[in-house]
C-alpha cells in the first residue's frame, strides 16, 4: 500500500534540513523562499541563496504537483502509462560554489505515482547525487563515494555499484564525449523492494546529501584562487547547462508539465562562459581533470588493489 503523505511529508522535513545545513555551513546568506502554484495543478517551494560567503548561488526545490496525463518525457520509454493520471513530488537542488575549488553538486529524490480507475496505480521513485569538481582531489573523490556506498550498504552490496554504473552513464555530455563530472548515485523507476524498502533507500539517499557534500565544501572553501581558476571554472559550467538544457529528465518533466519555470531553472550558474574551441594546457591541472576525473573509475578501490597484493 503506497502511503503518499508520508512522501510529501518527508520531502517538505528534507528540503528544511539540507536548506538548514547548507545555509549554517555557508556562514554568509540565508535561504529565501518562493511558494507558487501550478494552474493545472499543484505547486511547490523554491528556496534560493544567492551571494553567500561560500556558495555564489544555491537552489532547493520542493515540488509536488498532478495532472490528467503524463508528460511524453514520462511516457516515452513506458508507452504503457500513456492516459493515466499524475502524481510527482519531489526535492532538487543545486549548489554552486564561488570558490573554484569547491564543487559543484547536484541531488534529487522524486516519487511518481500513474493511476487509472479500477487499476492498480503503477508507481516508482528515483534520485541520486553527482559532484562535479573543476579541480579533482583524490581524497574528495573517495569520501563522496564512500558516503554513497555507505548509505546504500543496507540495501545490499550490489545496489552501490549498480547505481554507481547509472549515474556514469546518465550525466554524459554524448554531444562533448564527456562526463559532467565524478558521478555519485543514480536511479529511476525504482520499486523492486516494495513500497516500504524503496522508500526507505529514497531516504538513505536524501539523508546522506549533506553527509556527503559538506566536508567537502568546508575542507576547500579557503584554498586561494585567482583570475586563471575562475575563468575555467565559468567555462566549465557551460557543461552544466547544456547537460540541463539538452539531456536533463527533470528539467524536461518539468517544462513539458507547465512548471514554473524560474524553479525549473533555478538549477543553472550565476555566470557562465563559452569559448570558441578552447583546450587545457598540456600537464595543467585543468587538464589533468579532462584526462584524469572526468573519466568514469572505481574510486573505492579494494585494500588489495591499494597495496598491490
Amino acid at each position: 500500500m503506497i502511503d503518499k503523505n508520508a512522501v510529501n511529508e518527508y520531502l517538505l522535513q528534507l528540503q528544511d534540513s539540507i536548506c538548514e545545513q547548507l545555509a549554517d555551513a555557508d556562514g554568509g546568506a540565508r535561504f529565501q523562499q518562493d511558494e507558487w502554484a501550478r494552474e493545472e495543478g499543484g505547486g511547490g517551494r523554491t528556496r534560493v541563496l544567492v551571494d553567500g560567503a561560500v556558495i555564489e548561488k544555491g537552489g532547493v526545490n520542493f515540488s509536488h504537483v498532478h495532472g490528467q496525463e503524463l508528460p511524453a518525457s514520462a511516457t516515452a520509454a513506458r508507452p504503457e502509462l500513456a492516459g493515466r493520471s499524475f502524481e510527482a513530488m519531489g526535492v532538487s537542488l543545486v549548489i554552486h560554489p564561488e570558490n573554484p575549488y569547491v564543487p559543484t553538486s547536484h541531488a534529487n529524490v522524486r516519487f511518481f505515482v500513474a493511476e487509472k480507475p479500477d487499476e492498480e496505480p503503477v508507481w516508482w521513485f528515483g534520485g541520486g547525487y553527482d559532484l562535479t569538481p573543476y579541480y579533482g582531489f583524490d581524497e574528495d573523490c573517495r569520501h563522496w563515494h564512500q558516503t554513497a556506498k555507505a548509505a546504500l550498504k543496507p540495501f545490499g552490496e550490489a545496489v552501490y555499484p549498480r547505481f554507481k554504473a547509472w549515474c556514469d552513464d546518465y550525466f554524459y555530455l554524448k554531444h562533448r564525449d564527456e562526463a559532467r563530472g565524478i558521478g555519485g548515485l543514480f536511479f529511476d523507476d525504482f520499486n523492486e523492494l516494495g513500497f516500504d524498502g524503496s522508500f526507505a533507500l529514497m531516504r538513505a539517499v536524501g539523508d546522506s546529501y549533506c553527509r556527503a557534500y559538506l566536508p567537502l565544501l568546508q575542507k576547500r572553501r579557503g584554498t586561494r584562487w585567482g583570475d586563471r581558476e575562475r575563468s575555467f571554472q565559468l567555462y566549465r559550467r557551460g557543461r552544466y547547462v547544456e547537460f540541463n538544457l539538452v539531456y536533463d529528465r527533470g528539467t524536461l518533466f518539468g517544462l513539458q508539465t507547465g512548471g514554473r519555470t524560474e524553479s525549473i531553472l533555478m538549477s543553472l550558474p550565476p555566470l557562465v562562459r563559452w569559448k570558441y574551441n578552447w583546450q587545457p594546457q598540456p600537464g595543467s591541472p585543468e587538464q589533468r581533470l579532462y584526462d584524469y576525473y572526468l573519466k568514469p573509475r572505481d574510486w573505492l578501490p579494494s585494500i588489495a588493489t591499494v597495496t598491490g597484493q
